[in-house]
């Protein structure tokens, strides 16, 4: 393979695994405490890139500063995602906390379509992007080839500080030991004192944002469109399956996997890109049923 080819499509994996793992890690969050697949996550991801295009859109007529700029797009997918995530959690899921499993899965997928057709209400169907932002922090050359320092640099440096981030609060705060605690065994945690309904509105308030960001730092690159969260919540799905469910780390590992499998599949065999992270999936899971990073639990006598 070219060395060339090797190298884009090295930092384009790498690219597309940071914003993977940013979904991902939203989706691990919400598994582990009310173990459910949230299919409504994808909206969220959608509505991160949307939202932040549109306050893009309104602050470029009154400032040309790259540093607002682009804090726009975490204000966006803070106030957006962490919002839409308590209120998914709040008037929804709550009432269905200790239901089937399938009932919990089919409520989460209306409350996608539902936000879905929102989105369509707001934006319609025409592609919306954010114009020049990802230029503007300048491009660095590699080998002969110009990358975009917002693709090489910034949204990989963005998922290693939210990686980092996430583990230090879970580690060493009230509310992450909290978070902890509830995910190991809730009812012993509610027993201790802990407000179990509060730790699970904070966890989907924190993982609607990171769900959010994921969709806010990809509008500078991508075109959004109905139906591309769709798209990224499926591919989440197959990393978090991958990693194991509720494994931080693992999801991490396997985004960049997943990543850079899809980016070497459009180089060099682009009819395979759409199936490879499920490819890569089924691979992991014919070795390791529960994940690369999942922990057999003794089996209780």
């Amino acid at each position: 393979m070219d060395p060339n080819l090797l190298l884009l499509a090295t930092v384009d994996g790498l690219s597309y695994a940071g914003l993977l793992f940013l979904i991902s890690l939203g989706l691990t969050l919400i598994c582990g405490v009310f173990g459910v697949i949230n299919v409504a996550h994808g909206s969220l991801y959608a509505f991160g890139g949307y939202s932040a295009a549109s306050l893009l859109a309104w602050l470029l007529p009154h400032t040309s500063s790259t540093l607002v700029l682009v804090g726009s797009l975490f204000v966006a997918a803070a106030v957006v995602g962490g919002c839409l995530g308590a209120l998914l959690e709040r008037g929804l899921l709550r009432h269905f906390q200790d239901r089937d499993p399938v009932l919990q899965l089919l409520v989460t997928f209306a409350a996608f379509m539902v936000l879905e057709d929102v989105q369509r209400m707001v934006w319609g169907a025409t592609p919306v992007n954010a114009g020049d932002l990802a230029t503007r922090l300048g491009t660095t050359e590699l080998l002969g080839v110009t990358f975009m320092n917002y693709q090489l640099l910034f949204i990989p440096g963005v998922a290693l500080l939210a990686y980092g981030g996430l583990q230090f609060l879970l580690r060493h705060s009230t509310a992450g030991r909290q978070i902890v605690a509830v995910i190991h065994h809730r009812e012993v945690a509610t027993a201790l004192g802990i407000n179990a309904a509060r730790v699970g509105t904070l966890t989907f308030a924190l993982a609607g944002a990171l769900g959010a960001l994921g969709g806010a730092l990809s509008v500078p690159m991508t075109s959004f469109v109905p139906g591309l969260g769709a798209e990224m919540i499926v591919t989440s799905f197959a990393v978090i399956a991958t990693a194991g469910l509720g494994q931080i780390t693992g999801a991490l590992v396997a985004a960049v996997l997943i990543g850079m499998a899809r980016s070497l599949a459009v180089y060099t065999l682009p009819e395979l890109e759409v199936v490879m992270p499920y490819l890569m999936m089924v691979a992991v899971l014919l070795v390791r049923p529960h994940g690369l990073f999942s922990v057999t639990a003794a089996r209780r006598i």
